[in-house]
């Protein structure tokens, strides 16, 4: 029997990633979205970028 290595590439090693906190950060690989709130009686709309954490993947990763 014979094993392989496999290796995990996580958004703390993705150059779309952008650290925020220690493990968190924002995933830029897309635009940002769009967000709906209310606030005093007023619609608001606000654009943000997907939290991720560092350990964390996707298929998009690209190498920094």
């Amino acid at each position: 029997m014979s094993t392989t290595k496999t290796e995990t590439k996580t958004c703390a090693a993705c150059k779309y990633w952008n650290a925020k906190k220690e493990n968190e950060g924002e995933c830029r690989v897309r635009a940002p979205q769009t967000m709906v709130f209310r606030v005093d009686e007023e619609t608001q709309f606000e654009t943000r970028f997907p939290v991720t954490r560092s350990e964390d993947w996707c298929g998009e990763f690209q190498e920094r």
